[in-house]
């Protein structure tokens, strides 16, 4: 008798390998020049042209693509109950570890995206701004769980994506300073009905913390999120530091200014502190279990590169 063979294993991704999504970009125009991708690109970041033509802009268009089928259905949708159309901008969801290079991610799809010709007004938002502020941190305890679920204000990220998803004329987001580690109260990111409203952040894929309550990710119409090996994401993370510290961490204005004179060695045994104290275990506990909740998975080699694309079925 023939050997059986195994059935196929059955998944809700298609899952594209790099050199056959790299085959998407074929006769797209490439936006943007070298200079701008070095001015878009996170410390730490090996982001190139080629990268940029081979992952993101497929991912671009895919993604306005994407806009647009919703705006139509929206459009559709009114026509139907015979009412004038209310479609309201498209949010995606950009999830993942720090330094796995997220937000490089959504700086660089907010460019790609405003250069097509259906979605020619992005705004990006991250949720730093919605960390509580520090004298907040420290009067709940929460200092050294910043990043963590708790450290947000939870509420008013959902209030601000209630706004945007409800068609308001325009919604406000407070502004975190990387240089003060602390919001700023008096500056805010506002957001006046765009095509696309990017929101980037560690725990935006989070489940609800009752089940009653409405998740960050149930406002969002794509999510994606970027995946790296733990271990490739820590030498990131401390190549990162080191960078940091011979350029944000030296200004004399900077919450770290002084890290800014410890040696070598004193700097990486301080960012590993960092890593397997708090970005590690948020990362596990946290961050890395609501992958399977994006509409696409971006997956990293140990070189940053994207070598895996999976996309959820429809």
């Amino acid at each position: 008798m023939p050997a059986e063979t195994a059935a196929p294993s059955l998944s809700p991704y298609r899952e594209i390998d790099r050199a056959d999504w790299a085959r998407l970009a074929a006769g797209m125009p490439q936006p943007l020049t070298e200079t701008e991708v070095v001015q878009l690109r996170g410390l730490g970041d090996r982001l190139d042209l080629r990268e940029v033509r081979e992952v993101y802009l497929p991912l671009s268009r895919l993604l306005s693509l994407y806009a647009n089928a919703t705006k139509r259905l929206g459009a559709d949708t009114s026509a139907f109950l015979g009412e004038a159309d209310v479609t309201t901008p498209f949010v995606i969801g950009v999830a993942g570890s720090v330094a796995v290079g997220k937000s490089t991610i959504a700086r660089l799809l907010r460019e790609l995206m405003s250069r097509w010709g259906d979605t020619p007004r992005v705004e990006l938002v991250t949720t730093d701004g919605f960390l509580y502020p520090n004298a907040e941190l420290e009067r709940r305890g929460l200092m050294d769980r910043k990043g963590f679920p708790e450290s947000y204000d939870r509420r008013a990220l959902i209030d601000f994506l209630h706004e945007v998803k409800s068609g308001a004329a325009e919604a406000r987001a407070p502004f975190y300073s990387h240089m003060r580690y602390d919001i700023m109260p008096d500056a805010h990111v506002t957001v006046r009905r765009p095509d696309v409203v990017i929101v980037e952040g560690l725990n935006v894929l989070q489940p609800p913390p009752a089940p009653n309550d409405v998740a960050v990710s149930d406002l969002f119409d794509f999510s994606i999120y970027v995946d790296a090996d733990a271990a490739h994401v820590e030498q990131w993370y401390v190549e990162r530091f080191l960078a940091l510290r011979k350029g944000a961490f030296s200004n004399p204005n900077s919450y770290f200014r002084v890290f800014a004179d410890i040696s070598d060695d004193e700097a990486v045994e301080r960012a590993l502190g960092y890593w397997r104290d708090i970005n590690l275990p948020n990362l596990l506990e946290n961050v890395l279990p609501t992958r399977h909740r994006a509409t696409l998975v971006l997956q990293k080699a140990s070189d940053h590169t994207v070598e895996r694309v999976s996309l959820r079925k429809l």
